[in-house]
């Protein structure tokens, strides 16, 4: 299971066209924002076109065709709410190296040394710790534990 199907499964995540003022991403739609992406058209905004960023932005950025499946989704999902940086930074401290944010050697040597399992786990513990103090939690705090919840399916259908 790689790109296709894990897109496909963000596609059950991710709403369609939304244009709520209490969101800070404002204006989106399969969860690519206008403030993230103002030179599109976000109401207009095709599946094969969000398909592509994710793909290049996120997918490729994260170098998920080289982790685990169960990893790379949990990775992928993690960084399009918080970013290609945060989800880094997570994996990193959920491996027990530094989190540089830089996916080098001793990351790689971590990662391969740890179970798909176990970095499922601490992947998503990570992510939850992180999103608990995001300025959104009390207006989406729900939502994103619903999420992460689904994740936890994923992750033991995965591994």
């Amino acid at each position: 299971m790689k790109f296709e199907d894990m897109f496909t499964r963000l596609l059950g995540h991710e709403g369609n066209y939304s244009n709520d003022p209490n969101d800070a991403g404002g204006e989106t739609k399969f969860g690519i924002s206008k403030r993230s992406y103002p030179a599109y058209d976000i109401k207009n905004l095709s599946v094969e076109q969000a398909k592509l960023i994710y793909k290049r932005d996120f997918w490729d950025a994260l170098n998920a065709d080289n982790l685990y499946d169960g990893v790379a989704w949990q990775l992928f999902d993690f960084a399009i709410n918080s970013g290609v940086g945060t989800a880094i930074r997570g994996y990193q401290r959920a491996l027990g190296v530094a989190d540089d944010g830089f996916f080098g050697a001793h990351s790689l040597k971590a990662s391969n040394a740890m179970t798909e399992s176990d970095q499922i786990m601490r992947v998503i513990s990570e992510r939850m710790r992180y999103m608990v103090k995001c300025k959104g939690w009390k207006d989406f705090g729900a939502g994103w534990i619903n999420r992460m919840a689904t994740n936890l399916y994923f992750g033991a259908d995965d591994s």
